[in-house]
């Protein structure tokens, strides 16, 4: 009895969890619609474009790189303002959904 009890609280887990992964990149997607695609699009830009293309980009450095804009520790001041108003959970989104995109 223990142990079904166990395996079912753990499977509930286990979808819960791939559930909020799932969620995250939707809200991601809604995030950079409405402030990262203005600049660097959603999937390619042209060759030349100003600003990079943000599609396939490796989800530890967005991370890492939106939080340097957001603290001012890297600087740009169009980044600095756009990221300061990211929250941590903001930013997860963001590079979960930009990061499993495919580019053109």
């Amino acid at each position: 009895m223990k142990l079904t009890l166990f395996s079912s609280i753990l499977l509930m887990v286990t979808l819960v969890a791939n559930n909020v992964q799932a969620a995250s990149i939707y809200a991601g997607k809604s995030k950079a619609a409405a402030v990262c695609s203005q600049c660097h699009s959603i999937k390619a830009l042209s060759a030349d474009a100003p600003f990079p293309s943000l599609a396939g980009q490796n989800q530890d450095y967005l991370k890492k790189a939106l939080k340097e804009y957001r603290d001012k520790t890297r600087v740009s001041d169009i980044m600095n303002a756009i990221a300061g108003s990211l929250t941590d959970r903001d930013i997860n989104n963001i590079a979960a959904y930009y990061s499993q995109l495919k580019t053109e």
